[in-house]
């Protein structure tokens, strides 16, 4: 059985930041906007129960099965994502309760780290999870969801639409359809290639 937070637990947790996962090698470095509560009480990216990312990865085939993090993530699907070359990060790394929490400023700096990040890493492809806050980070308004015409820090950019629940206008096989381009982009291979991603 999952384990369960109060909401007194979790608000614990607000401001508290999540370690990246990263691998030596990274070809693909996905970028979520910043963790939520119970992201950092279990120190693991996209934990919540009911978020659709873990599943997206699976359904769209870049994970062999389908990554339970809501408790921790197991040492070997860590060792797992690390040997395929998948790295995660956020924007900004510290927890809220909801991802518009966050201010502009923080954006900024998230934006200004994770620039950074990328220069050192070098990963064929850089996929941030969330088209608002992207525009809101990096102060490009007009930016919609797919791969960009201008690269991070030498690196091709995508921009995709977020998994959280909230996002319902994109649906679980749409998520995997992008992210799985996105894959294909980095030259990952796919256990279940799928068709060409919808908006």
């Amino acid at each position: 059985m999952v384990k369960r937070f109060n909401r007194a637990e979790l608000a614990a947790f607000a401001g508290k930041p999540v370690d990246d996962l990263l691998g030596d090698k990274v070809c693909l470095l996905i970028v979520g906007i910043n963790p939520g509560l119970w992201t950092a009480a279990v120190n693991a990216h996209f934990a919540r129960p009911g978020n659709r990312f873990w599943p997206a990865l699976h359904v769209a085939g870049i994970t062999p099965h389908r990554i339970d993090s809501s408790e921790g993530m197991r040492p070997a699907d860590a060792e797992l994502l690390r040997l395929a070359g998948i790295g995660i990060t956020n924007i900004s790394p510290f927890a809220t309760a909801r991802a518009d929490e966050l201010t502009r400023e923080q954006l900024r700096e998230g934006a200004a780290r994770l620039t950074a990040l990328v220069e050192r890493l070098q990963p064929r492809v850089v996929a941030v999870l969330g088209v608002s806050a992207y525009r809101l980070a990096f102060g490009l308004p007009a930016t919609k969801v797919g791969p960009q015409p201008h690269r991070l820090a030498g690196c091709e950019l995508w921009v995709l639409p977020n998994p959280s629940g909230l996002n319902a206008h994109f649906t679980l096989p749409t998520l995997a359809q992008w992210y799985g381009r996105a894959a294909d982009a980095a030259g990952m291979p796919r256990d279940r290639p799928d068709s060409g991603a919808g908006s």
